[in-house]
């Protein structure tokens, strides 16, 4: 009996023993899963960082490509609003623009304008590892070079339409590595380079003098106002083309050849504003991102559609009949103005931005031509250089959250006014210091002679049309 309970004792340890040890196993299999669900989550998170930091580079680089596409755009127009026998040297300066600036601006401007400092980046020559440290974006540093590249190639390309058939090819070569390693990228840097016009830090001097920092999205002011500016210098130092103006200093037209291209160069300019304008947020993923750029395809539009109809208005009001290369003009006017606020107006602020913008275009054309003399073939100055600036300043007005007509009070109109009068001094200053220079020095017109005969045989050897 003894030995019948002592078994049955034996049993009953047994199995305590058994069910204690269950406790602690069971307790590992529960740590173990929570680790492993702890694993998979943070591969998923990295999986989805490295989806969004893919689809924030492909929209980039889509974007660039829409930019460079303007390069033709510019092409047709400007050879559209000229005579024939000057197609070959437009051509061939739009294309040395953007060759020629891309190395400049890999080479220099690029460290210039994204580099250390307040006033101008400290260049780090062929050093993209040392650049990519410094912006530290979380963009692909060649993808971001190439982007910042084509706004660049973009700046530089619009002179050329302003001194058009007669101007030396040589001395065009030698103002392209001027503003694509020195105008440009130096005010670039004050405005999207961490320079000081963009300083939003406490004690800065916009926040110290207005309270906010200067804003350009796109490039309104950094982008089409130093490329008008420097291109309404370029074409006052170089003179009017033999036959602009009469005995009496009264302008006579020089009808361009081609309406047809200059039409077909505006529509590639639009379509590649789809890729100035959203490009400019860099980034695609996620809702925000989605939701902006969506915001700033609608607004750059809706501006385009209201430069374009009412610059039609205008010249029909004023000269009696529709203008088409005045209503092409007022699209690119409207787009030009768009593009420093398309992110903070509201569609009716675009809208409102792309009528004042065309509308005034058509008025600067007309000022320009006949009151300073300067002859202007494509009206380059007035479109970029007057509607930049004008488009900078009415964002001061139209932002949603912090413009003059919303209640914000005039802080933020007021560091717009003074960041583009800014901008714009500096390119007036270098572009005429440049251009100057070089006319004294080695004469940046062609003689009259050949002026007369056309450039593309002088200068190329061939002609665009056989």
């Amino acid at each position: 009996m003894k030995s019948k309970d002592k078994k049955i004792r034996n049993r009953r340890c047994i199995w305590m023993m058994a069910v204690l040890s269950i406790f602690p196993m069971a307790t590992l299999r529960a740590e173990v899963p929570d680790m492993e669900e702890s694993v998979r989550m943070t591969n998923i998170m990295e999986m989805i960082a490295d989806t969004n930091a893919s689809i924030d580079t492909v929209w980039m680089l889509l974007a660039a490509m829409l930019v460079f596409f303007m390069q033709p755009g510019f092409a047709l127009v400007e050879a559209g609003f000229t005579r024939t026998k000057n197609t070959t040297n437009i051509l061939m300066k739009n294309c040395i623009d953007f060759m020629f600036g891309s190395i400049l601006f890999w080479f220099i401007g690029f460290g210039l304008m994204f580099g250390i400092g307040k006033f101008v980046g400290t260049p780090h020559f062929f050093d993209l590892e040392i650049m990519d440290e410094i912006i530290a974006n979380g963009l692909p540093i060649e993808g971001f070079l190439i982007f910042q590249t084509v706004f660049c190639a973009t700046s530089a390309t619009i002179v050329s339409g302003a001194m058009a058939e007669r101007t030396k090819f040589s001395m065009y070569l030698v103002y392209t590595v001027f503003i694509s390693v020195f105008i440009y990228p130096i005010s670039g840097h004050w405005t999207w380079g961490g320079g000081w016009l963009m300083n939003a830090d406490e004690g800065s001097f916009m926040m110290t003098a207005f309270g906010v920092p200067f804003h350009d999205f796109a490039g309104s002011t950094v982008v089409h106002l130093v490329g008008g500016t420097v291109a309404l210098v370029g074409a006052a130092i170089l003179g009017p083309r033999i036959g602009k103006y009469d005995k009496n200093k009264r302008s006579r037209a020089i009808p361009g050849h081609s309406l047809t291209l200059a039409a077909l160069g505006v529509f590639i300019l639009w379509f590649g504003w789809f890729g100035f304008n959203p490009g400019s947020q860099l980034a695609a993923a996620g809702i925000e991102n989605r939701t902006a750029i969506s915001h700033v395809f609608l607004t750059t539009n809706l501006a385009a559609c209201a430069g374009g109809l009412f610059a039609l208005f205008t010249s029909w009001f004023k000269y009696g009949k529709p203008s088409l290369s005045l209503t092409l003009n007022g699209v690119l006017a409207g787009l030009v103005g768009i593009t420093a606020g398309c992110d903070l107006v509201s569609p009716f602020g675009s809208v409102a931005i792309g009528i004042i913008c065309g509308v005034v275009m058509v008025y600067a054309v007309e000022f320009i031509d006949h009151v300073l003399k300067i002859d202007d073939p494509v009206g380059a100055s007035s479109v970029h250089g007057v509607c930049g600036f004008l488009g900078t300043i009415l964002t001061g007005l139209f932002a949603t959250a912090d413009g003059w007509l919303y209640g914000a009070g005039p802080n933020f109109f007021l560091a717009q006014c003074f960041g583009s009068v800014t901008v714009g001094a500096w390119a007036a200053l270098m572009g005429y210091m440049v251009f100057k220079g070089l006319d004294r020095i080695y004469g940046i017109r062609v003689p009259a002679r050949i002026e007369e005969e056309g450039l593309d045989i002088y200068e190329h050897g061939e002609t665009a049309y056989n």
